[in-house]
């Protein structure tokens, strides 16, 4: 799969980014979009920009996002959709009073909208990373409300709004696909850490999907059939020691979590199909992450678990969010300065080969006994976790 950045959020410096517009994704849709099928890649993740489709409260103008659905399928592409990725409409933030019937007002014209012009089934992220935005937004003053301290407060009503959002879209198309996407992390921890603590931090990431299924903060209305189809995302520093820093990658000592481990812990938590929502490097390391995510999702593969994908974020290289004039060398293709996109010819290679290496697990998963596979899974999850 491929991802588009689309995040429309307030910067640092309190300016309104549109990296849909910054990468002329919005007006080169169709030769994006040609350019993924060219590569065999025939599923792409999108944004709506809800801060720029919302005109007046209430009142929606998706005449843009028609047009890339229209492209998409002039080009064989399956859309995921998200409705928030990190922005907000001018002067609305997740504990404002109007924050949730604002978003279901969006929720139930999107879905109407996408059903009467698209004859694709509907797959939909209502809020992209709720536990990335909480902190950003609530811990750290990235983007609105720019607060510190207040983390899990924006979680709780984010989670709010997505639950309400969720059931808007399910009113509206009882066919739509619900997904729900989330950072995938590992904290580490030293010879004197706080080994409770580790655990503790570490199942932070899963606080929102627990939510929405109702197993936590019950009060929202989350459900268990809330969580359908399951995007994990995961970056060189979605692993880090705790109070220390990123761990390194490449690694000369090896320290990390498996990949694949991550995928099986979270498998074996929600019992849903899932996939890599967003992955990816920059620089001289995007071929070799290339290859290494793809032996990660090869052994996921082997040992059984659902997943239906892997998506290289983003497609385009970007400018960072809060410095325009700075991209961020990531991505398929790089841009030049008339935006032009450059094919990365080594990522390129990467993805040709990772496709070949899926595809053969894929076969092997086929053909293969599965009492043999179940063997392996308990094998690697230890007869403990699976009872």
């Amino acid at each position: 799969m491929g991802g588009f950045e689309c995040a429309d959020h307030i910067n640092r410096s309190g300016e309104r980014v549109n990296l849909l517009k910054e990468t002329e994704h919005d007006i080169r849709a169709l030769e994006d979009y040609k350019s993924l099928a060219g590569l065999g890649i025939l599923v792409a993740r999108e944004g709506i920009c809800w801060s720029a489709v919302e005109k007046t409260p209430y009142v929606f103008d998706f005449t843009e996002a028609g047009n890339r659905i229209a492209a998409a399928e002039q080009a064989g592409i399956q859309l995921i959709w998200d409705l928030c990725h990190f922005g907000y409409p001018d002067g609305l933030y997740p504990t404002h009073p109007h924050f949730c019937a604002r978003f279901e007002a969006l929720c139930t014209a999107f879905a109407l909208f996408h059903k009467a012009i698209s004859g694709q089934q509907l797959f939909v992220v209502p809020i992209n990373e709720i536990s990335f935005l909480s902190w950003h937004s609530g811990d750290v003053r990235g983007t609105v409300p720019f607060a510190t301290g207040c983390g899990f407060d924006i979680k709780y009503h984010l989670c709010k709004a997505a639950i309400l959002g969720i059931q808007k879209l399910k009113e509206a198309d009882p066919g739509c696909r619900i997904i729900l996407v989330e950072p995938m992390i590992s904290i580490h921890g030293n010879e004197e850490a706080d080994w409770a603590h580790i655990e503790a931090i570490n199942g932070h990431q899963f606080q929102a999907m627990d939510m929405i299924a109702g197993r936590m903060c019950s009060e929202l209305g989350g459900k268990e059939s809330y969580l359908d189809i399951l995007g994990f995302n995961y970056y060189w520093n979605s692993q880090w020691e705790d109070g220390s820093g990123t761990l390194p990658w490449p690694e000369t000592l090896p320290r990390r979590t498996k990949v694949s481990t991550m995928l099986r812990d979270a498998y074996l938590r929600y019992n849903r199909p899932l996939f890599l929502s967003e992955t990816g490097h920059f620089g001289q390391g995007r071929a070799q992450w290339i290859r290494e995510i793809a032996g990660e999702c090869s052994i996921a593969i082997a040992i059984g678990i659902p997943l239906l994908g892997a998506c290289i974020y983003p497609v385009t290289d970007r400018p960072d969010w809060d410095d325009l004039s700075s991209y961020s060398d990531c991505g398929i293709f790089d841009l030049n300065y008339k935006k032009d996109r450059i094919p990365h010819s080594k990522s390129i290679i990467a993805i040709k080969n990772a496709q070949s290496i899926i595809a053969n697990a894929l076969e092997l998963r086929k053909t293969s006994d599965i009492d043999e596979i179940s063997k392996l899974f308990v094998h690697q999850v230890g007869s403990s976790e699976m009872k």
